[in-house]
């Protein structure tokens, strides 16, 4: 397979799916590709192959043993690279905090905090960066609080959090420092839990026994990390895609009730992964899309392109904020399906709906090309987001 494509490709703009690169997904169920370490692997494209490797025990994570598509270390992730049964005592550790009654239990905390920041941004004034004061802040201190996290000490993570994140834009002494960073900033938090027991989700586990502290402090800064850049980028990214079309703006404002709905369909709509879905080994042959593979191949499952198989939706290149049903993949699928889905589908209700409801008009400050978008990053986005408003 030497010769193929090198993945990840290039980044380009724009928060939809690149017209190049989707004509290419469409144009094989598994296309072959060199990675960057230098193994060879194969994209899955289509719905329902996507699904097949994300939920069949005949494709591994655990035994995929070239690390990841980004800067994180595989030791430093607590579930997206292992396998039952491994991931299941893990998940089961903490799923209970991640449930859709937790989430929308904590649906109020999010309003209270979406409203503070909206408060701060209307006395600053326009135009404002709306990833600096809002989409960011927002998911970091609903976060920090639920891990027990001082907010204080959110400037001092967040450089960390980007390189760790990173797919390429930092050196490898950068990657190792901020792991070392954030490993003993979370042995010194789990100590300090035990001292002085809060009610947070990092002294439950330091009580509850079934993880190692090892297991505790990665799954700290997992959730920390996971839980923030997703909201962060995906937030700035549905905004402005609704600042961009000001008929949509407008009839989300006089109809707030489509919010969700539309929410899901910028779920499958925005072209989310940098580097696509964790590398798959096959652990027996298997038969897929029609081809059969071999024990030890490499599959990568692309949910941005599955996200846009028109065997599955409907006018699946036309934006259709009223999509019905709609079974994306935008927060994954099967055993590793996002484990904070619920609480992300709230901060993202919450944030676009606060923002419509308390700016009668929101445009953005600078042209749409004229953004700065993310290159080498696991997660795609802006690095800011410029606006002006009236209210």
């Amino acid at each position: 397979m030497s010769g193929y494509p090198l993945f990840p490709f290039p980044d380009r703009p724009g928060v939809s799916l690149d017209p190049d690169y989707l004509r290419l997904f469409r144009s094989a169920p598994l296309i072959p590709v060199t990675l960057r370490n230098g193994r060879t692997a194969r994209l899955i494209t289509r719905h329902q192959d996507v699904r097949t490797v994300l939920s069949d025990d005949r494709f591994s994570r655990g035994q995929w043993d070239s690390g990841t598509l980004f800067a994180r270390d595989s030791a430093a992730l607590a579930l997206v690279t292992s396998d039952p049964p491994v991931h299941s005592r893990r998940k089961k550790a903490v799923q209970g905090w991640f449930t859709y009654r937790q989430a929308e239990q904590a649906r109020p905390q999010v309003e209270a905090v979406a409203e503070k920041l909206l408060d701060a941004i209307d006395a600053e004034g326009s135009p404002v960066d709306l990833i600096k004061s809002f989409t960011t802040p927002l998911p970091y201190l609903v976060n920090c609080d639920m891990l027990g996290i001082p907010s204080a000490d959110i400037p001092g993570l967040l450089p960390q959090v980007t390189v760790m994140m990173s797919a390429g834009r930092f050196s490898a002494g950068q990657v190792r420092a901020a792991h070392d960073h954030m490993y003993g900033y979370f042995f010194d938090l789990l100590a300090a839990r035990r001292e002085q027991p809060d009610d947070g989700l990092i002294t439950a586990l330091s009580r509850d026994g079934q993880l190692s502290d090892q297991e505790i402090a990665v799954f700290g800064f997992g959730l920390l990390m996971a839980g923030g850049e997703t909201t962060v980028n995906h937030l700035g990214m549905c905004i402005q895609q609704v600042v961009c079309d000001p008929g949509l703006a407008d009839a989300l404002r006089r109809d707030p009730d489509r919010i969700p709905v539309a929410i899901e369909e910028l779920l499958r709509w925005i072209w989310f992964g940098g580097t696509g879905g964790q590398p798959h080994v096959t652990t027996e042959e298997v038969e897929l899309a029609g081809t059969l593979l071999a024990p030890g191949e490499a599959v990568i499952p692309l949910s941005d392109a599955a996200n846009r198989d028109p065997a599955v939706f409907k006018h699946a290149d036309d934006f259709r904020p009223d999509r019905d049903p709609n079974p994306h993949l935008g927060l994954g699928y099967g055993r590793h399906a996002c484990l904070g889905a619920a609480l992300a589908r709230a901060e993202l209700q919450v944030g676009l709906s606060a923002l419509l409801r308390r700016f009668r008009t929101l445009r953005l400050a600078i042209p749409e090309e004229q953004l700065d978008w993310r290159t080498q990053m696991f997660m795609r986005g802006t690095w800011s987001l410029p606006v002006t408003w009236s209210v």
